[in-house]
């Protein structure tokens, strides 16, 4: 059975979610899901993740999975809201738990304030580990590099690649968040590049270059090719040269401490530190002269 795709695009975030299902009544999974959310005022509500609510409803589909392709930075996860309200597994590559470690001293998470380990999530998920969800399998491609915990998941002749690649003009992921390394990067497209040249490859992101459309999907010959980081051409070494002086310019992302600590707890907010009240932790970077 062929596997049909539904992108979803949060134009907030330049995001990219997708449900994917066997057949109309049939069974789905949803990627990457996002919850709206405002930085300046701290709101947080469901509007992007209700469109996909109502599309399952739409199409009598059963959610059997909500798939993380690593925790991300630039927005909040809806995957515990999703499996609230349409029931479905939380999962993630098994690379979170040194990803948790990491930010676990960060925002000095503990037992008492923080869901993590193994906890956080119902499945963590071992490079080339096969799920199922109604007439379609799922394989499970370890793909670090961004970051320890990226992973592929590829459906039919469909991958969905997170940030590991982007559309072959904007070329790849950066690498400088903690655990990243860009020859393991590399290394991990090598393997996207070996697939099928008719496979398709969905993005988590478009950041439009040049102002063009929206695009969401490219194909391995299509990527390999002509993508401006890495294609046939390139060389591990020179790679890293490039993606290493381009990442020391980038700013930090806007949404990376909301974000982290929502989404390695699989999607869960942060706690109550009283009746209706959540805060979500910003480290302090202080200059010399105010330290004292």
């Amino acid at each position: 059975m062929t596997a049909e795709v539904r992108p979803f695009y949060h134009a907030d975030t330049s995001t990219l979610s997708y449900i994917v299902y066997d057949q109309p009544g049939g069974h789905a999974v949803v990627i990457d899901p996002v919850l709206d959310f405002k930085a300046n005022s701290g709101a947080v509500w469901t509007e992007f993740a209700d469109k996909q609510i109502a599309f399952l409803e739409d199409n009598a589909l059963k959610l059997e999975w909500i798939l993380e392709t690593h925790a991300h930075a630039d927005h909040l996860s809806a995957a515990r809201y999703l499996k609230q309200n349409c029931g479905g597994k939380i999962a993630i590559g098994e690379g979170i738990l040194a990803v948790q470690k990491t930010f676990q001293v960060v925002f000095a998470y503990n037992e008492h304030n923080a869901v993590l380990g193994e906890a956080a999530f119902d499945c963590l998920f071992k490079d080339n580990e096969v799920f199922s969800f109604g007439e379609l399998q799922g394989r499970v491609l370890a793909t670090p590099g961004h970051t320890k915990d990226s992973v592929t998941y590829i459906i039919d002749l469909n991958a969905f690649v997170g940030d590991t690649l982007f559309m072959p003009d904007g070329g790849t992921a950066r690498c400088d968040f903690p655990g990243g390394d860009a020859a393991q990067l590399f290394r991990s497209i090598q393997q996207l590049h070996a697939l099928p040249d008719k496979m398709k490859l969905w993005v988590c992101h478009d950041y439009q270059p040049n102002g063009r459309e929206m695009r969401c999907m490219t194909t391995v010959i299509d990527s390999k090719h002509n993508n401006i980081h890495v294609n046939v051409n390139a060389k591990e070494e020179n790679f890293v040269q490039v993606r290493s002086t381009r990442d020391a310019t980038l700013d930090v992302p806007k949404l990376i401490y909301p974000s982290i600590q929502v989404n390695i707890q699989g999607g869960r907010l942060p706690q109550e530190s009283e009746p209706g009240k959540r805060f979500i932790k910003i480290p302090m970077q202080v200059a010399d002269k105010l330290k004292n």
